[in-house]
C-alpha cells in the first residue's frame, strides 16, 4: 500500500480530492498539528512513500530518516521550507503546485485593500460594541497599486485591480513584459514603485534572499500615507519597522497574512494598532484552491509511481544530470 504523510492541514479534505485518494487506496497519515512533538512526526515520516508538505520544514534530517520516501510534494507554491539540495542528494523529486492558489491569494489581497480603504474591521467592531462610528474612507478606483513579484498571483491581482480602475505598477527581476504590455501594467524598479504607490502588495518567495526586503529604509521610500500588504512570507517585512511607520503615520494601514512564527506572538505592538489587519496565513484557503492543489499533488504522485518525473518537478534538471544554474524563482 502506498503511504502518504502530510503536514498540510488542508490536503485530502476538500472537493474531489478525498474521493480520488479513496479510489487509489492510498493510506493518508496526517501530521499537521503544529504542536505535534518532533519525534512523533519523525516516526511517521519513516513510514512515508510520499511526503506532502504544508508549512512544516523539510530538512536534511527529515529525508535522511525516511528510507521509503519516493518524493516530496509541496501542497502550495513556496518552497522555502524544503531543503531541495538535501532532497536532490537523496534522489528525491520535489514538486509544488504553481498557479493553483493564485486566484485565491489575489482575491484576498484585494479584499484586504478594501478592508483598509473603507475601515471595515473598525466599522465592524464599532457596530458589534453598540457604537456607530462612521469613518470616511477612500475608493480604490484611480489609486496606484504597486505589485512586488509579477508571478501567477501578481498577474491575477493586476487584472483585478485594473478592472477597478487602478493604475498598476510592478517590480520583478524577470518581468513578464508581454503580459504587462497587454494589460497596461508599468514595469518599474522597486524604489520607484515604493515612492509612487498608494498600495504596495508583496508576492515574492521567502527565504534569505528576500528576508527584510521591506525594512525601515524601504518604508522610508514609500509614498507618505500608503498601505502595505504582505501575503508572501513573514520574513519579507520587518514588523518593528512597520509598527514604527504606523505609529508615526508614515503608513496609513497594513494588512498581513504571513508571519515568521505561526501563530505569531501577539504581544508585539503591531497587533494592537487600530490600522493593522491580520489574517491567519489564509491566502490559499478557499475550497477551489485547496482542491486544485490536492488534485495536482495526486497527479504528481501517480506520475512518480509510474517512475516518471512530473512536469512540476522543480529539481528535474539536477535529477537528470542537467544542472541549470541560471534559473531561480523570484515570485509566487
Amino acid at each position: 500500500m502506498t503511504t502518504i504523510v502530510t503536514t498540510s492541514p488542508g490536503f485530502g479534505k476538500h472537493g474531489r480530492v478525498p474521493e480520488r485518494l479513496a479510489e487509489r487506496g492510498w493510506q493518508l497519515i496526517r501530521c499537521a498539528d503544529p504542536k505535534l512533538p518532533p519525534d512523533e512526526l519523525a516516526g511517521q515520516v519513516t513510514r512515508a512513500d510520499f511526503l506532502v508538505v504544508g508549512l512544516v520544514p523539510v530538512t536534511s534530517e527529515t529525508v535522511r530518516n525516511a528510507p521509503r520516501l519516493k518524493g516530496v510534494l509541496k501542497h502550495g507554491v513556496g518552497l522555502d521550507n524544503i531543503d531541495i539540495a538535501a532532497c536532490t542528494a537523496r534522489g528525491l523529486p520535489v514538486t509544488n503546485t504553481p498557479g493553483a492558489n493564485a486566484d485565491a491569494v489575489a482575491e484576498l489581497a484585494l479584499g484586504l485593500m478594501f478592508a483598509l480603504a473603507r475601515n471595515i474591521p473598525a466599522g465592524h467592531a464599532s457596530v458589534r460594541s453598540g457604537g456607530w462610528d462612521r469613518q470616511v474612507g477612500t475608493q480604490l478606483g484611480g489609486k496606484i497599486l504597486g505589485i512586488v513579484g509579477l508571478g501567477n498571483i501578481g498577474r491575477r491581482l493586476a487584472r483585478l485591480a485594473r478592472a477597478l480602475g487602478m493604475h498598476v505598477l510592478a517590480a520583478d527581476p524577470y518581468p513578464d513584459t508581454a503580459f504587462a504590455t497587454a494589460h497596461g501594467i508599468e514595469i518599474v524598479g522597486l524604489d520607484d514603485l515604493l515612492g509612487r504607490s498608494d498600495y504596495v502588495s508583496l508576492h515574492v518567495v521567502g527565504g534569505t534572499h528576500n528576508a527584510g526586503l521591506i525594512d525601515a529604509e524601504r518604508i522610508g521610500k514609500m509614498k507618505s500615507g500608503a498601505c502595505l500588504l504582505n501575503l508572501a512570507r513573514g520574513e519579507v517585512v520587518d514588523l518593528d519597522a512597520v509598527a514604527d511607520a504606523l505609529e508615526h503615520n508614515r503608513l496609513s494601514g497594513v494588512a498581513i497574512d504571513a508571519f515568521v512564527t505561526e501563530p505569531p506572538d501577539t504581544r508585539h505592538r503591531i497587533f494592537s494598532h487600530p490600522r493593522a489587519v491580520f489574517t491567519p496565513h489564509s491566502g490559499a484557503d478557499t475550497r477551489e484552491a485547496v482542491e486544485n492543489m490536492g488534485l495536482m499533488v495526486i497527479e504528481d504522485i501517480a506520475c512518480l509511481l509510474r517512475d516518471k518525473l512530473p512536469r512540476r518537478c522543480v529539481n528535474r534538471a539536477d535529477l537528470e544530470g542537467e544542472v541549470d544554474r541560471g534559473k531561480s524563482v523570484t515570485h509566487r
